[in-house]
């Protein structure tokens, strides 16, 4: 039995070594990634821990540039000798030439001969040029076990069956698909099972590696809702008693919108956080989401409109009545005006819900809050921004778009959060807020769940 798996990640220049070893460690800050070529100059290692138990060591190595140049002075080293391919590396790797014009091969071919086996990485879009035979024949010279991973199969101009045809020609049978970019669901797996073939003696710590991140990922995705429930249920609960003069709504108004865009950002960064992303992995012009912030103003009349939510019956029939324009299009609740609404929808049903709203127009107050169809949009896109995440690759340099129009969750809002509305100090925006009360953490749990039901019925 091997105690820790050490495995090379080797392969030609440029075709996503450190890509595919930034996907498996789930680490995007792991070696540099570059269109360049040439771009990792040394062996570089990390480790895969299981309860602080090191079951698998992998090294990125450099770029294989000048395998048939090194092929020609290997059988000009032979001179005739009957050497096998071990005895023919280590007679290179003795030879001045690998201080010299093959430094970089040398880096690769010593840590491939330390290794318990190696992961060529094959840039699928390719095609199969005589450098890459060249190389495969020099690395299964090494006496290593070789496991062939085509990557960038994501792309529909992949050559997938033609690297096969040509690994099986050369002894290779066991090849795997991996995209560093866009990993399948189940792409660890068929890696680490795959591998297990190879290495018999390590199968246990490799199955025991694929149980664990698939518990972990479980518990992450769960995390992931209750993340996005704990901000709904912030937003949710969180009103403004002001005055009713219209300078001071509008003051008001500029606060709570403010104040829900920050709580959603710290939303996105948790979530990042949480898939260890960095926060410019959600960064870039074409995305809804800019710097770790949706660029669509959640208070946009447009953006309501785009994400084509039904606002049902109840308060929002009021509003559609041209009762309460300002609960459809600005998301905000204001007070009898609302509740005038309602009453002229016909949704009696849901007067209770303003019950403190009316109260305090008596009193000379009024309440701003947010409309259920802002909390709708905000469950959306950060439920959908969750599932891009699990999706990505931590290689992935590329636009993360978030396909949620033409979806809802819900058709009325869920008990958690109807609850919240009756409950101001759950809202971690305003001063009374207490924290640890379990019977807030008790609905952010009811709506985590709530959350990724309603996403599985609409995926």
């Amino acid at each position: 039995m091997i105690n820790t798996l050490i495995l090379a990640v080797v392969g030609h220049t440029n075709v996503g070594k450190t890509s595919l070893l930034r996907t498996l460690l789930k680490d995007s800050y792991f070696g540099e990634v570059s269109h360049h070529p040439s771009t990792t100059k040394h062996v570089e290692g990390a480790k895969l821990l299981v309860e602080d138990k090191t079951l698998l060591e992998f090294y990125d190595t450099p770029g294989l540039e000048d395998a048939l140049g090194l092929l020609d002075y290997c059988d000009l080293l032979a001179q005739g000798a009957r050497l096998d391919g071990p005895e023919r590396i280590e007679r290179f790797l003795q030879s001045n030439e690998a201080k010299l014009r093959f430094e970089q091969e040398a880096k690769v071919l010593r840590q491939l001969l330390v290794s318990d086996a190696a992961l060529y990485v094959i840039d699928a879009r390719e095609p199969v040029l005589a450098k890459y035979k060249d190389e495969l024949t020099i690395l299964i010279d090494s006496g290593k076990p070789l496991l062939p991973i085509l990557n960038f199969v994501a792309n529909n101009e992949h050559r997938a069956n033609e690297w096969r045809a040509t690994l099986a020609r050369l002894g290779l049978h066991a090849v795997v698909q991996f995209d560093s970019v866009a990993p399948p669901e189940d792409g660890e797996r068929r890696l680490y099972e795959t591998l297990a073939l190879l290495l018999e003696p390590a199968k246990p710590q490799l199955l025991q590696l694929i149980e664990y991140h698939e518990q972990q990922a479980i518990e992450r995705y769960r995390q992931g809702f209750f993340i996005i429930a704990d901000m709904l249920i912030d937003v949710a609960a969180y009103h403004l008693l002001v005055a009713t003069d219209e300078k001071t709504i509008e003051q008001a108004k500029k606060q709570l919108q403010t104040s829900i865009r920050k709580r959603e950002q710290r939303a996105v960064k948790d979530l990042l956080t949480l898939y260890q992303f960095r926060k410019d992995d959600a960064f870039a012009s074409e995305l809804p989401l800019l710097n770790g912030r949706f660029a669509d103003d959640l208070f946009n009349p447009e953006t309501i409109k785009l994400f084509s939510i039904s606002l049902g019956k109840g308060i929002a029939t009021g509003a559609a009545a041209g009762v309460g324009v300002d609960l459809m299009f600005a998301g905000l609740t204001l007070g009898t005006a609302a509740l005038l609404g309602a009453i002229t929808g016909g949704a009696w049903q849901t007067v209770s819900h303003y019950k403190k709203q009316f109260i305090g127009r008596l009193s000379g107050k009024q309440f701003l809050g947010v409309d259920d169809a802002i909390l709708q949009i905000l469950a959306i896109r950060q439920c959908y921004l969750l599932n891009a995440l699990v999706k990505r690759g931590h290689a992935a340099n590329h636009a993360i778009t978030l396909n949620v129009l033409q979806h809802k969750l819900w058709q009325t809002l869920p008990k958690p959060l109807q609850k919240a509305r009756a409950h101001s100090e759950w809202s971690s925006l305003v001063k009374s807020f207490k924290a640890g009360d379990m019977g807030r953490y008790e609905q952010s749990e009811k709506l985590a769940r709530n959350l990724q039901e309603s996403l599985q019925h609409i995926n």
